[in-house]
């Protein structure tokens, strides 16, 4: 169920009737098959970034979509999962952007960091399975609202698909950050290098810190 704090700061902003109807079409996929994440599960990002405390909005795509990985965070897996590579090059990058350890996406997420698919759910092993079932209308208003309401924020954008995003975000009083994709197939290719979180440190003077 969408956080009551987030469905306040997102009226004016939402379409609430649309995103029933979404909420219905994934309630019969999963009485249908399997669906990732689980049900309590598909608002996690929104349930651990409260929507005044968002400095840094990260988007993915969708959830990972194999066993056991997704539980509400793009790009990240629960504690004692296996990473993907994805994941396992963002914390690469991290370490030779910063020259220190990570902490964990769900830590980054309790401190400021919005980490947030814009598609929210999948049917299990069948990635882009749910695109057309109107999650994207939602979590654009979601980008909408934060552009809108949020003073100083950092969009990180990594690959075509998010980086189309760009325009739901207003680039005169905030920063947008543009790469390739994390994903071993484009990471060699502009994101490695790209110092996006030192970048972010940069942009907030000190005020706010990757966690």
């Amino acid at each position: 169920m969408l956080p009551g704090n987030w469905k306040n700061y997102l009226t004016g902003f939402t379409d609430f009737n649309a995103l029933a109807e979404t909420e219905k079409k994934v309630a019969a996929r999963r009485e249908a098959g399997v669906v990732f994440p689980p049900e309590e599960a598909a608002y996690t990002a929104l349930e651990l970034t409260a929507p005044e405390d968002v400095r840094v909005v990260i988007l993915g795509q969708d959830p990972y979509h194999d066993d056991g990985q997704a539980y509400g965070l793009a790009f990240d897996v629960p504690e004692g999962v296996k990473e993907p590579p994805s994941l396992r090059n963002i914390k690469k990058e991290f370490r030779n952007d910063l020259k220190r350890e990570p902490g964990s996406l769900r830590t980054w997420a309790e401190h400021g960091v919005l980490l947030l698919n814009a598609v929210l759910t999948v049917d299990a092993h069948a990635p882009g399975s749910h695109a057309k079932l109107g999650w994207e209308l939602f979590t654009d208003s979601v980008i909408r609202a934060v552009s809108a309401r949020n003073e100083r924020v950092v969009f990180i954008l990594w690959g075509a698909y998010a980086i189309k995003k760009a325009v739901l975000a207003d680039s005169s009083k905030h920063l947008i950050i543009t790469s390739v994709h994390p994903s071993p197939l484009s990471a060699s290719r502009g994101f490695f290098g790209s110092a996006p979180f030192s970048r972010t440190e940069a942009f907030f003077q000190g005020s706010w810190l990757w966690p």
